[in-house]
């Protein structure tokens, strides 16, 4: 299945964001899963790591990312590497959704303190 159409992607919510799976190995993929994200203004997210690289790619709006002592801005057009195993929080202080497309290795499993590792649904 080598097109996901937008009418057909799957789409996943929390208090935090909107996930819009794009390709994962549930829709062809066998190496690499992408998804849309939007995260909603005013979202101070939990910390978290993943134990793959993961790579956004910003389309619009603005977030804040702490990873260790350093605070990032990440705006559209930028591409933000997180190394694997990098802890790192999000926040969207703006009155605007944050969206981005995000890139994970299949398989890439969400590390959360004090929880099981976790494939996220819209990576399966």
């Amino acid at each position: 299945m080598p097109l996901i159409t937008a009418a057909d992607a799957p789409r996943f919510e929390n208090e935090h964001a909107t996930f819009v799976g794009l390709a994962a190995p549930s829709r062809g993929a066998t190496e690499n899963c992408a998804w849309r994200l939007s995260i909603k203004p005013g979202v101070d997210a939990p910390p978290h790591a993943l134990d793959r690289e993961e790579i956004f790619i910003a389309l619009s709006g603005r977030l804040t990312v702490t990873m260790g002592a350093e605070i990032l801005t990440v705006e559209a057009g930028d591409a933000l590497v997180v190394p694997a195993h990098q802890q790192f929080s999000m926040a969207n202080p703006g009155s605007e959704p944050f969206e981005a497309v995000v890139v994970l290795p299949v398989g890439g499993q969400g590390l959360i303190p004090g929880q099981d590792p976790v494939i996220a649904p819209w990576a399966r």
